[in-house]
């Protein structure tokens, strides 16, 4: 058993040496004076190397803890976060529910306002100290983090951290809130000794009952029409690899439902297309078994459902969703384990069971639909190419034209994946499901954090870039060498907004007279103009001709190291 001696002024010293020592490679902060010996322990350690995780300065709470979740999904590590007391708690919320509904660890902590009026380093001396504290500041999130707790002594600091280190990797994981009091930081611990590494390791695989493995393979290979219906199984490079043994090993079909990340192939020709935007793919329909890997939400029960007789699977970590208030999906056979240990177990499984001569007439006529299918996306974008305005899918298929093996793009909805095609596991992230507008701006920062050489994407909506905090982003662009080319679908309405309620009215008053009061965003800012508070590039692109070169002179500028905007005026459906 490892050891190492720490000899810190401070416990904020203590606390930072302690994440570096676990594993916390960058530490994303909003400051207040709860941070006053956080600042001086960074200003100690500036001179002296790696003792400390990296300080970056992030102008908006919901940005931070955005970063925080692209910077894992691209990277597979933790980031840390720190916000000011109860206030950048609340500003951070919606981006932890997001990060709670994606399974992502964030170590999530605040300041808390000082327990004493008198008497310690760091008592109470400003006005707001009084009325910032809560009786119980972590109660606005616990409902989304999986622990908090809030330290309370030098002496607890190590435990503290660990446990924090425990829950988040465990499965499922996600984000942990961690409270710390301003004399406690600012206290003099002392000598300490630190287990390293540590002795608290949580992270492990979760391998499948073999009888419910048997018996999904033998449904799956005894099937007429298959599928497979994946939303995040693409969090692990390792799952998109089973899947396609698994798909291969019986000639299933692959559904990606509402992906938040590249789940299978576009290209491969078992891909039968998507569920999204309150559609349910036809496949669902006609298939006779189905399973389900990660999808919270695989079909729409109310547009369209499985048949009758089908049965369903679901594979997953927690194929269940426990922690959703209420899901209603059929499971004849759950299989309650890590994806990427149990789909190698799966194919081989179909294989032992399969009809070889089933199989391949399965896959030829699932690699017709799959041509069939593509060849009619193709059609619809072409066509407009040469319309008078920028639709969407033309400005998905521009920009599935620019990706390259060294490209990432980060999706907040209007991306249609029909016209853009992924073909490479970490090509492709999306707003998880629980929808906290402006996930991708914040989001596209951490993937770019995590991955310096990677040329990033972010395709955001009008009303997604509202809710950003955009000149915050741009801030850190510049200000952390993080440059993005962030396109703008301007079509100037919460589109959402309106088709639900074209859903629950389809005949009402807003369709007859064509207006839909609360989701029209006009007159619209010129959004490109925003560029120009960073010494970046802006432009505004007004016809389906001019999106191409646009698009090259947007990456050309991000390359050059140049934030990037394009606001690409787009068509207002019906």
């Amino acid at each position: 058993m490892g050891s190492r001696t720490l000899q810190p002024e401070t416990t904020a010293e203590a606390y930072l040496e302690l994440l570096k020592d676990r594993g916390i490679d960058v530490f994303l902060g909003n400051a207040g004076t709860d941070f006053a010996s956080l600042v001086e322990a960074f200003a100690r350690f500036e001179a002296e190397g790696s003792r400390a995780p990296r300080p970056l300065v992030v102008p908006h709470e919901f940005v931070a803890v955005s970063m925080a979740h692209g910077y894992y999904a691209a990277g597979g590590r933790p980031a840390a976060v720190m916000v000011h007391v109860n206030v950048g708690t609340g500003n951070a919320s919606t981006a932890i529910i997001t990060a709670a509904r994606a399974n992502v660890p964030i170590l999530m902590s605040a300041g808390r306002t000082p327990i004493t009026e008198e008497g310690l380093p760091g008592s109470r001396d400003l006005h707001i100290h009084w009325a910032q504290e809560s009786f119980d500041q972590a109660a606005m999130l616990r409902e989304y983090v999986k622990w908090d707790y809030e330290l309370r002594t030098p002496v607890q600091l190590e435990a503290v951290v660990d446990r924090a280190f425990e829950l988040m990797h465990a499965e499922p994981r996600g984000p942990v809130y961690l409270t710390l009091p301003r004399e406690v930081l600012a206290a003099r611990p002392g000598t300490m000794t630190i287990t390293s590494p540590p002795r608290r390791e949580s992270r492990s695989e979760r391998f499948p009952d073999p009888a419910r493995i048997d018996e999904a393979a033998r449904i799956l290979a005894r099937a007429e029409y298959p599928i497979v219906l994946a939303s995040a199984a693409g969090t692990d490079a390792r799952t998109v690899a089973g899947l396609v043994e698994v798909a291969e090993a019986g000639g299933i079909g692959v559904v990606e439902a509402d992906p938040i990340y590249m789940n299978f192939s576009h290209r491969h020709d078992l891909h039968l297309g998507y569920n999204q935007s309150g559609t349910t793919n036809p496949s669902v329909g006609e298939a006779d078994a189905i399973l389900v890997v990660e999808a919270d939400v695989p079909w729409y029960p109310a547009l369209r459902k499985p048949a009758p007789g089908a049965p369903i699977i679901h594979l997953g970590v927690d194929p269940f969703f426990s922690r959703y208030p209420m899901r209603s999906y059929p499971c004849d056979v759950p299989i309650a384990a890590t994806p990427a240990a149990a789909l190698p177990l799966l194919a081989e499984a179909v294989r032992r069971h399969a009809d070889r001569q089933a199989v391949a007439r399965r896959r030829e006529r699932l690699a017709a639909e799959h041509r069939k299918r593509q060849a009619a996306w193709e059609e619809m974008a072409v066509k407009q190419a040469s319309a008078s305005t920028i639709g969407f899918a033309w400005a998905a298929r521009c920009i599935g034209e620019i990706v390259d093996d060294g490209t990432v793009v980060v999706n907040e909805y209007p991306l249609d994946r029909r016209f853009a095609a992924f073909t490479r596991p970490g090509s492709y992230f999306a707003s998880p499901h629980s929808s906290g507008l402006g996930f991708g701006l914040g989001a596209a920062l951490g993937v770019k954090l995590a991955r310096p050489e990677a040329t990033v994407i972010a395709t955001v909506g009008d009303g997604a870039y509202f809710f950003g905090e955009p000149l915050s982003c741009l801030f850190v662009q510049r200000a952390h060498r993080l440059p993005l080319l962030t396109v703008i679908f301007n079509n100037q309405q919460w589109e959402a907004v309106k088709f639900g309620a074209l859903a629950v009215h389809p005949a009402g008053a807003a369709k007859t007279r064509g207006r839909f009061p609360l989701s029209e965003l006009t007159p619209s800012p010129r959004f490109e103009e925003m560029a120009k508070t960073v010494d970046g590039y802006g432009e505004r692109v007004e016809s389906p001709g001019e999106l191409p070169a646009a698009l090259k002179r947007g990456l050309a500028a991000v390359r050059e190291g140049r934030p990037a905007i394009l606001n690409v005026q787009c068509q207002r459906n019906v």
